[in-house]
């Protein structure tokens, strides 16, 4: 996700920079902005100038004190609270301009808890972008309790004239809009694969073929990533306490056996040989 939003603001013709702090994760990183940007022009999405404005608006860094000179920053890191929180921690220390905007891409825990672990709180919102974040137009924007109505105005307003998105709003509520609705019914389907009454493909290809869906839920949470999902639904789970939003077993398992989907190679459909 990372890749993909530091993508959109290059393209978008915003200097940008990508700050990953293990050195093997920002070489994929590189590589994978790269390869998104080479397949946009093989598919006419952009032309080869574009691929190389784009490159050229991008800067990679190791270390977070590149990015104190920032207007805004989006935090891309693994869906868990404890290293959500440490790192908007140190990036509220590190900023150097009193009104630059911390924004998080989380999924679905709360914002107002990981803005209030900065001493900027009034400046810090969700801006949940969608995986391919280059292709898919819709942004969620998130006021925690704290956020000021004139910074979620200015983020806005940048996310639809400049990033060229479809914003929407949602209240701080674990899942915001989307996920609240998806993850249940990807949930949902996983149950049915857990419980022996369908096979994983033909759960899938009764959801593409039978109600006109572009990728069936198995295959989508696959495209997710099993853990991400699993830890929005122990996000929603923790909120509601509603038992349709549980982690179903067979999903605990397969993520503590690795089986991650498309990322891993395998999860409830196969991504490579063996």
């Amino acid at each position: 996700m990372g890749s993909g939003i530091a993508e959109v603001f290059a393209r978008a013709g915003l200097d940008t920079v990508v700050c990953e702090r293990d050195a093997t994760a920002l070489r994929a990183a590189r590589a994978r902005i790269d390869h998104s940007l080479h397949r946009a022009v093989d598919r006419g999405r952009i032309d080869p100038e574009d691929r190389e404005d784009a490159w050229a608006h991008l800067l990679f860094a190791d270390d977070l004190e590149a990015l104190a000179d920032r207007q805004l920053v989006v935090e891309a890191v693994v869906e868990d609270e404890a290293v959500k929180t440490e790192v908007l921690s140190g990036l509220d220390k590190i900023l150097a301009a009193e009104d630059a905007v911390l924004a998080t891409n989380t999924s679905a825990i709360p914002v107002t808890r990981l803005g209030i672990a900065t001493g900027r709180a009034s400046h810090v919102l969700g801006l949940h972008f969608f995986n391919p974040a280059p292709v898919m137009p819709l942004v969620e924007l998130v006021e925690s309790l704290h956020t000021h109505p004139e910074v979620a105005q200015r983020v806005e307003a940048f996310a639809t004239g400049t990033l060229g998105k479809r914003v929407i709003r949602s209240r701080d509520r674990a899942g915001f809009v989307v996920n609240a609705l998806l993850v249940p019914y990807l949930l949902s389907a996983i149950r049915m694969a857990e419980a022996g009454h369908a096979a994983p493909e033909d759960i899938d290809a009764g959801m593409v073929h039978g109600c006109a869906h572009p990728m069936g839920p198995l295959h989508l949470a696959d495209l997710i990533g099993l853990d991400t999902v699993e830890a929005i639904a122990r996000s929603l789970y923790e909120e509601y306490k509603e038992p349709l939003y549980a982690p179903p077993p067979l999903l605990s398992r397969m993520v503590e056996a690795g089986l991650l989907g498309r990322k891993s190679g395998c999860g409830f459909h196969p991504y490579r040989e063996g």
